[in-house]
């Protein structure tokens, strides 16, 4: 099961990407330049594609069987 782990630990690269963009957000807006605010915009960006992205892997993934799904029935 090396592929199930895989996945895993793609999911949770992602996961851990996204959580860095929005602190790097974070951390430019609370920067008193004025300049910084295409930082913010480019950090948030970055974390919605990458929220997307994963969303959309996650759907297609379970669609096509590479995700088991373990719900009701």
């Amino acid at each position: 099961m090396p592929s199930a782990m895989l996945t895993k630990l793609l999911i949770v690269a992602v996961l851990v990407l996204i959580i860095f963009n929005l602190f790097r957000a974070l951390a430019a807006l609370m920067n008193k330049d004025k300049a910084q605010a295409t930082g913010v915009v480019r950090a948030l960006t970055i974390r919605v594609a990458l929220s997307v992205g994963l969303f959309v892997a996650l759907l297609v993934g379970s669609y096509l069987g590479w995700i088991p799904s373990h719900g009701l029935r």
